[in-house]
């Protein structure tokens, strides 16, 4: 059945705003013509935010009541600055309406609603940590021991229910894509899952996930209400909407099946997010979904230079899941980006390190300068190489390499080593063992002080008879890797000791414990390459100690103390945007990923990756690659650039030799 829709009932007001001065000529366009059902295909630096708050204020310029509107982001920051935009516009604030990300406004439609999910309106609101240790609790409650079996823990299941949710994936489809290894326990998976629901029911409690799956299961079972908000909203405006997940693609849907006003505003070409769940053929199937959708493309870049969009816009072409689109600068011309081939990882964090302070001196401040990896493991070389020149920085979205909980555990067996008589490392190591908690490791490390060397004591077996048999199998575990790790041969191999470590019964505590058990693997297998480089644990463990000595220092040179290098993942630094940019580790197995090979699909998100590390620079753009990688199981490996340079054409970049203290170009 074919529609019209009409967007105004009455003719156009007359309007206080002058958007064809406020707005570019396809944002004027989104404005004032969004009628029915809309995509906008929004390009990076485009100024879609802008054209969102216009839309917004040219609604209520029209007459539409406030209330009428709902306004959905994806995070409480867009929908803060968006709100703040349009009351800026309009010079006042628009009241009654609904703007905010999708489980705001869900939890403003349960509060509404609760007594038909047989909870009060004052229901409590789990955050993750919470969450956590309610499934802790079922988990307690079902009397699971954990020291004679290998089941996941409430973080764990905590990714995974939350996986189910959004997806709409039962949880055995999740076990089996996602969580193979606890295929043997989904039973006890779903008895903690249908624990944790009840839990929640009778504490008058939802957790984050609650707020869309409740939200949607309500308008799906009660079509009265269902056709009241469908009524109430007759204009839905939803950010990113490629980052919409199944479960956020019904909710649209639904509110949206009574006036068809739907304007969604997203890039398919900047999804990266289908790890988390969210589905690009939301975006793709968006003229289907929606009959007589317009389609609008906003393609002009205020962010970067011509040089930077003609890369970007000649990678993106290669993938064939995509609305065409072709970004255009408003800048003037600026440097090609320049692809640097570097000898191996050393030459790369080095080169990196050099550059950085060459552009600093050139006039670009060092918050305007990032350096982007594909996976965390990939900085670890360069922030010692940094941290030997004295260079801060941060790392967004995230913790420094040395500091993660993962990396700490492993180097903890050395620290215990080099310094028997270290509480802290000991008290770590303990903890990581099945049946040790808090107080158990307390314990055994009370009874080992009173020594000389706790270590000689312990190997000794001192405490092992006197433990509960749940403590007793993974503290006779601990004295196995000890008296592995401590043998005389070792002494001068850190980087042996860790892999024992690792291979001992670490590796399962990563799968069990962390919902990225895969991407921490690669840290540490990191850490025991860089171990490698050392003949000797003393230093190895000096060298990572005295790594940032400017902590707290004033630094010779650098007057703002605010001022700091950003180092980021590339999905950590989507919507951000820096003068200079350093694009590392782009070799094949790294970037793409090795998995993402016999997958197409996977493939394309790879390159919209790339695509969106590059459009974050506004003038200078880095490339660079080590020919050489060196494994501590597998030696020194060869490495080929990524498919992603070799593909572009060589006219769009500048190739850079660096030699020993020179840079050429060529």
């Amino acid at each position: 059945m074919n529609r019209r829709y009409t967007l105004h009932p009455t003719p156009l007001r007359a309007t206080r705003i002058t958007y064809e001065r406020e707005l570019n000529a396809e944002q004027l366009q989104v404005v004032i013509s969004g009628d029915g059902p809309t995509l906008v295909l929004a390009g990076p630096g485009s100024g879609k935010t802008r054209t969102l708050t216009y839309r917004v204020a040219y609604l209520i310029e029209q007459g539409i009541p406030p209330q009428q509107i709902l306004l959905v982001t994806f995070t409480v920051k867009a929908a803060r600055q968006m709100l703040d935009r349009v009351e800026g516009i309009l010079k006042s604030r628009p009241e009654g309406l609904w703007g905010g990300t999708f489980h705001h406004i869900g939890n403003l439609f349960l509060r509404r609603h609760a007594e038909l999910l047989h909870r009060t309106p004052t229901f409590g609101i789990l955050d993750e940590e919470d969450a956590k240790d309610l499934i802790a609790a079922c988990i307690y409650d079902l009397k699971v021991s954990h020291t004679k079996t290998r089941l996941p823990q409430a973080n764990v299941l905590e990714a995974l229910f939350s996986l189910s949710a959004n997806t709409l994936h039962p949880l055995e489809q999740i076990v089996s894509d996602q969580y193979p290894q606890f295929s043997d326990h989904l039973g006890f998976i779903q008895r903690v899952n249908e624990c944790y629901r009840k839990r929640k029911q009778q504490n008058n409690l939802m957790d984050y996930d609650d707020l869309l799956t409740e939200w949607l299961r309500l308008l799906e079972d009660n079509a009265d209400l269902k056709k009241q908000y469908a009524e109430q909203f007759r204009y839905i405006l939803v950010d990113e909407y490629q980052d919409t997940n199944r479960l956020q693609f019904k909710l649209v849907r639904a509110m949206a099946s009574g006036h068809h006003n739907v304007l969604a505003v997203g890039d398919d070409a900047q999804s990266i997010y289908a790890f988390r769940g969210a589905e690009l053929e939301n975006l793709l199937t968006f003229p289907e979904i929606f009959p007589e959708t317009t389609i609008f493309r906003l393609e002009t870049n205020y962010r970067s230079s011509p040089e930077i969009l003609h890369l970007a816009n000649a990678s993106i072409r290669l993938n064939a899941r995509q609305f065409p689109k072709e970004l255009k600068s408003t800048q003037g011309p600026g440097p090609l980006p320049a692809v640097v081939p570097l000898t191996d990882t050393k030459q790369q964090a080095a080169f990196i390190a050099q550059r950085v302070l060459e552009l600093r001196s050139e006039g670009v401040p060092l918050q305007e300068i990032a350096v982007l990896f594909r996976a965390r493991f990939q900085a670890a070389e360069l922030e010692l190489e940094l941290a030997k020149r004295n260079v801060p920085y941060v790392v967004r979205g995230g913790i420094r390499f040395f500091e993660q909980a993962h990396i700490k555990d492993l180097l903890a067996y050395l620290r215990l080593l080099v310094n028997p008589r270290d509480e802290l490392s000991w008290e770590r190591v303990l903890r990581l063992q099945e049946g040790i908690g808090t107080a158990y490791a307390r314990r055994i490390w009370q009874s080992l002080a009173p020594d000389p060397n706790p270590l000689e004591s312990a190997l000794g077996n001192r405490e092992g008879d006197r433990l509960p048999s749940r403590a007793e199998a993974g503290w006779k575990q601990l004295r196995r890797v000890l008296q592995q790790v401590s043998a005389t041969s070792l002494r001068d191999k850190p980087a042996e000791a860790l892999l024992i470590v690792l291979q001992s019964g670490y590796q399962a505590y990563l799968e069990n414990h962390f919902e990225d058990a895969r991407n921490r693997r690669e840290d540490l297998e990191q850490l025991i390459n860089l171990a490698s480089n050392y003949d000797s644990r003393v230093r190895f463990i000096e060298d990572l100690t005295l790594r940032e000595p400017f902590k707290g220092e004033s630094i010779r040179g650098w007057e703002d103390p605010d001022e700091y290098l950003a180092l980021s993942t590339i999905h950590q630094a989507k919507g951000l945007e820096w003068t200079s940019v350093f694009l590392i580790g782009l070799v094949e197995g790294q970037i793409p990923h090795p998995k993402s090979l016999e997958d197409p699909k996977a493939l394309e998100e790879e390159r919209r990756l790339f695509y969106v590390a590059v459009t974050r620079t506004k003038r200078d753009l880095y490339l660079t690659y080590p020919l050489t990688r060196y494994s501590y199981e597998r030696g020194q490996i060869l490495m080929r650039p990524s498919q992603f340079i070799q593909e572009l054409p060589e006219n769009l970049f500048e190739l850079w030799r660096v030699g020993e203290g020179e840079v050429t170009s060529s």
